[in-house]
């Protein structure tokens, strides 16, 4: 069950190597694009690619579609990147449902598990598997394998990295699954008496704003948190430009100083630079992109200013 790219790796990994899928499980098709036209998902996409039997409900508890899915007999269902199920739903295979959740769990709980490590700075990720239960992401733990994150990467480079690991942590859970070697852990035990639980929540437009209040290195981590998607967005005057200018942001570079000067002020030589003061310095703006313009580099873009 799943519906983003994300998921399509672990049906890949799955298909590939010969394990018996007997149906799958996707978002019901939706409208997009300026056009309005309908799209598939990317895992109905590879499904119909791979001729697999695809299951769209609008509705989970749907009585067509719960014995439709009885049908199928699956002695396990994967869940990837999907919504919340009904325990009619989870509960039904024989040897349960287990979803794939891209943080340490109990880490991270939610819609939106690597930005939020990026954001707030975490030097490792990893991914879980664990059986559903009726509370989202608190279930008991499978598998758990762990993978640093670099000053350097965003999330749309994490994301890649435990797309492809995720998948074969799926694969390896239903090995275990198969055998009977499975002994699931309550979350519980991954915390001590002094551990913060950090949250995942599903990131909005307004999440997005950059807070010139904060640090260099806090707004450093919250762009490439959002980065490449949803990005970080800023607003701000310029000097004989007649419009505010509202900017996504890609990519940023630090510049730790003391100042004394106000927060927010903008700072450029109209041709290789665009900084904005911070708390401790200043964040430069290197990728970035403007309302109806594709990205580039701040070069590109102060120049189109001119």
């Amino acid at each position: 069950m799943g519906t983003p790219d994300f998921a399509v790796e672990s049906l890949k990994v799955l298909v590939e190597n010969n394990y018996q899928v007997v149906g799958v499980i996707t978002m019901p098709d939706k409208p997009a694009g300026r056009g309005h036209k309908i799209q598939y998902s990317p895992v109905k996409q590879y499904a119909l690619e791979c001729g697999l039997r695809i299951l769209q409900p609008e509705k989970l508890k749907d009585e067509a579609f719960l014995e439709e899915l009885r049908s199928l007999e699956a002695d396990v269902q994967v869940v990837v990147a999907f919504r919340m199920l009904p325990e009619v739903v989870w509960n039904m295979p024989r040897f349960g449902t287990f979803n794939l959740h891209a943080s340490l769990l109990p880490q991270y709980r939610g819609a939106a598990p690597i930005n939020y490590a990026i954001i707030n700075g975490e030097k490792e990720t990893g991914a879980t598997t664990f059986f559903l239960t009726h509370e989202i992401d608190t279930g008991k733990i499978i598998l758990q394998e762990k993978t640093p994150i670099s000053e350097m990467d965003n999330a749309g480079t994490v994301h890649d990295k435990l797309m492809v690991m995720g998948a074969q942590m799926v694969r390896k859970t239903i090995d275990m699954l198969i055998d009977g070697r499975v002994d699931a852990v309550d979350q519980d035990q991954f915390m001590s008496t002094d551990t913060v639980l950090k949250s995942a929540p599903k990131i909005f437009k307004e999440t997005c704003e950059i807070n010139v209040n904060a640090t260099v290195d806090e707004v450093y981590n919250f762009v490439r948190g959002l980065s490449p998607y949803p990005t970080a967005r800023i607003e701000f005057e310029l000097p004989n430009v007649a419009e505010k200018i509202a900017l996504k942001v890609y990519e940023t570079i630090k510049e730790q100083t003391a100042h004394n000067i106000a927060l927010g002020t903008v700072f450029t030589d109209g041709k290789t630079y665009l900084k904005v003061a911070v708390l401790d310095g200043f964040i430069h703006l290197t990728s970035l992109q403007a309302p109806a313009k594709k990205r580039m580099s701040v070069g590109d873009f102060l120049r189109g200013l001119r």
